[in-house]
């Protein structure tokens, strides 16, 4: 097989960049490991910012968004047994954010690939990559236990933070990775019941973080903290009831209950790889950088660094340009670090740290203080969580 772009993944990353190309008349092929229905049935968090959303709607793609989706025009902090809500609209010139799940946009990306007879292979298996530093790299794969190969002129590693295109760029002498492992997890749990608030409440009490989301008007999304070595199996549906109520009901706040049928544990990790290229190979989306969902930047970013690519790819094809190119790493890496920044201060102003001191907690008062009771602080907080502009 031949085509222009090659890309390893399916995510939002990989079918958002083929959608692009396509829209540009750059051909394209996407390869996952995974089947159709594994990736469109992976339940995952779906807060979109508002340069996300209307992109999705320029490009073809916010029909059953706008019909499904949740337009949200602000969120609550909540500690010391009250709420504060921080007018997200108000303070960003009428910016939003939509609760779509990520699962739901995979749908519609790849339900518009196909209906563009885009080439999108599922279930592929033993994928290598070659002669990245050459004009024409190759990947190789398996399909149906036949080997296949793919020649293209660029390969878009956006395979997930399971990635394996990463390694692809040479560790140390090329690559650096910057790590950092929170010491908590979320315990997550999807469950049938009516919301419990009309926007995201973000819960900070001496138990612990929780997270009261939304999915649709009858099935809701709920995190609580949690030591990264426990165990769903631990925790009883009355348990987690229990726990969620402990940590955000008040006079103005209550969780509802409902029939709880997902649970999961989630890892906080915040990571990022430098360069995100090398030779013809580009990274997108996770394969790159991972952020503590506290912020609700992982799908967007991905959604971003594609459309950064997407158009450095069209000066190359349309000009011969390749300066565009050459800057992709510089030129994402500054939302990159930005949306970094923002998942770390709202982790760090929201949880509960095992070793925290006194004077930690009262630190933490102190700034959610600042934020909810000032307008620079809500505005600093608003302006990055609608999402900063698309480059």
């Amino acid at each position: 097989m031949r085509t222009q772009v090659g890309i390893v993944g399916a995510g939002p990353a990989g079918l958002m960049l083929s959608h692009l190309l396509h829209l540009q008349g750059i051909e394209s092929v996407v390869i996952d490991k995974r089947t159709r229905q594994e990736i469109e049935e992976t339940i995952k968090a779906g807060v979109l910012e508002d340069g996300t959303t209307k992109l999705l709607e320029e490009t073809g793609l916010g029909e059953r968004m706008k019909k499904e989706g949740a337009v949200h025009h602000g969120i609550y902090l909540r500690f010391g047994g009250e709420s504060h809500r921080i007018h997200l609209s108000e303070l960003t010139g009428g910016k939003t954010v939509t609760v779509y799940a990520q699962h739901e946009v995979l749908k519609d990306l790849i339900a518009k690939r196909l209906e563009d007879d885009g080439h999108v292979l599922f279930s592929v298996d033993d994928v290598s990559v070659e002669d990245l530093t050459s004009s024409a790299p190759r990947i190789s794969f398996t399909q149906d236990g036949a080997n296949q190969e793919l020649e293209c002129d660029f390969v878009v590693g956006a395979d997930g933070s399971q990635t394996y295109t990463r390694f692809l760029i040479p560790e140390g002498k090329v690559r650096t990775d910057y790590f950092r492992q929170y010491p908590f997890a979320w315990f997550g749990i999807l469950a049938e019941a009516p919301p419990s608030s009309e926007e995201l409440i973000y819960a900070r009490h001496e138990r612990g973080f929780a997270l009261i989301s939304t999915r649709s008007p009858t099935v809701q999304r709920l995190y609580f903290q949690c030591d990264p070595s426990d165990s769903v199996d631990n925790w009883s549906d009355d348990r987690i009831w229990a726990e969620l109520h402990a940590r955000v009901d008040g006079p103005d706040a209550s969780v509802t209950d409902g029939h709880i049928f997902q649970k999961a544990i989630l890892q906080f990790r915040s990571f990022v790889c430098e360069p995100m290229q090398y030779g013809r190979l580009f990274l997108a989306g996770d394969s790159a950088h991972t952020v503590p969902p506290t912020g609700a930047k992982g799908m967007n970013l991905a959604i971003a660094d594609v459309g950064v690519l997407s158009k450095a790819l069209a000066a190359f094809y349309e000009h011969k340009e390749t300066d565009l190119l050459e800057a992709y790493t510089e030129t994402v890496l500054r939302r990159v670090w930005r949306a970094q920044h923002f998942s770390y201060w709202m982790t760090m102003m929201m949880h509960r740290f095992p070793d925290a001191t006194p004077f930690d907690l009262r630190r933490q008062v102190a700034e959610l203080e600042a934020v909810t009771g000032t307008v620079a602080g809500a505005t600093f907080l608003a302006e990055n969580y609608v999402g900063l502009p698309h480059t």
